[in-house]
């Protein structure tokens, strides 16, 4: 295994990968698949490992937001199925064809121009119909039966269109991480989507694959997952909230660590970071590490993170900088320079709901941000190390 830079890494546990695709897998019915959502990198984690890991736990679908993200898994899977829930423009037909992706459509002109593009290539496109039932963002507009019926014709002529083979159906709910308040709105979303589908097996356009269910959906509503979930957050092993079904089996996949730079003992009131925002108190033992906003930890954090050090919660002094920030370690006496910190993690095999670590929705819920946020921006720079067993196994060292 490649050796790394012990600034700041990413710890990310395979097991847990697996333990959590196959909770989500027999939670659903026999005949309903999983789709694994890899955009944006595996939501960080790395996602030629995280394909890897999936693909040999029995995943065979994949979902990416764009061709470039979808290229990438497939030089990783060369058999998967893969789907861009996103746009591509119709030039790319021949691409898509050629490596056997699969396109969402989004209206008729996105149709009308992939159908030619392929015609003109002499290729075929698979294709799933994405349907607008709630998010107002993209696919076809259908948020009521009366008024947009004219949509069911629109999405049948698609069918029809040489070049192209709509294999699939999807929607995309806006409010089912929301398991209090959000329960009317998905299951309208839900009505709407069936109520399409079947207008449209009435006029003989039938699909071999439905799908709505994201992480959320997946969790609470069991009758919605139809022929195929699509779980992204809660495969990374973060419930949408901690009150869902099987939310305390989801294990935290990812955990950051960095180590103390530079130890030190502060005399009352001295300034700390930028702006001098916070001052010592009395015998204060300060510590930097190697670990700021540049890295993906929130700037947002300071004055209000904490980190483990040796089993404790130190906090956060001051302002958060580009590459760095201070910790209170008075805690930790015996605190010394080369000492491994957990920036967030620290409760491998604790389910989420015992976390005795510092989660990740825990540091995203003290700044009004989303977990999402925060998996998503973790810099390049950030070596990610892949553990089985608590062993490491690899590392993807996007500087090299």
């Amino acid at each position: 295994m490649k050796d790394f830079f012990q600034r700041a890494w990413l710890e990310i546990h395979l097991d847990a990968l697996a333990s959590n695709f196959k909770l989500l897998d027999s939670s659903s019915a026999t005949s309903c698949k999983v789709m694994a959502v890899v955009k944006a990198d595996a939501y960080g984690h790395g996602v030629a490992e995280t394909v890897r890991e999936l693909a040999d736990c029995g995943c065979t679908w994949f979902a990416v937001s764009n061709l470039e993200e979808a290229l990438q898994v497939r030089s990783v899977q060369s058999k998967a199925d893969i789907l861009i829930l996103g746009y591509t423009p119709a030039c790319h037909a021949s691409v898509l064809a050629e490596h056997n992706i699969t396109q969402a459509v989004l209206d008729s002109a996105n149709a009308a121009a992939l159908s030619q593009a392929a015609v003109n290539c002499g290729v075929r496109v698979r294709t799933h119909i994405k349907v607008d039932t709630g998010m107002s963002r993209l696919g076809f507009f259908f948020q009521d039966k009366r008024r947009d019926r004219s949509v069911i014709g629109d999405i049948a002529a698609v069918c029809s269109l040489p070049g192209i083979f709509a294999e699939g159906i999807f929607t995309h709910f806006a409010q089912a991480d929301d398991c209090i308040n959000g329960r009317a709105f998905t299951e309208r979303q839900f009505a709407l989507f069936n109520a399409c589908i079947d207008s449209l097996r009435g006029r003989g356009a039938t699909f071999r694959l439905r799908h709505c269910c994201n992480s959320a959906a997946a969790l609470l509503y069991p009758e919605m997952h139809l022929d195929m979930i699509r779980p992204g957050l809660a495969l990374y092993g973060i419930p949408a909230d901690a009150g869902f079904p099987h939310a305390n089996e989801l294990c935290p996949a990812m955990e950051m660590k960095t180590v103390l730079s530079q130890v030190k003992l502060l005399p009352e009131g001295a300034p700390v970071s930028y702006s001098s925002t916070a001052a010592a108190r009395r015998g204060t033992l300060s510590a930097t590490v190697p670990v700021g906003y540049a890295d993906g930890y929130p700037r947002a954090l300071s004055g209000k993170g904490h980190m483990l050090l040796e089993g404790e919660r130190v906090p956060i002094l001051g302002r958060v900088c580009m590459d760095q920030c201070v910790l209170d370690v008075s805690a930790v006496p015996d605190a010394a320079p080369g000492m491994t910190v957990t920036v967030f993690g620290g409760s491998r095999g604790v389910a989420y709901n015992a976390c005795a670590g510092i989660s990740v929705r825990s540091l995203t819920e003290a700044v009004g941000a989303i977990p999402y946020e925060l998996l998503c921006s973790i810099n390049k720079r950030v070596p990610r190390v892949y553990l089985r067993g608590g062993e490491p196994v690899s590392v993807a060292n996007y500087m090299n």
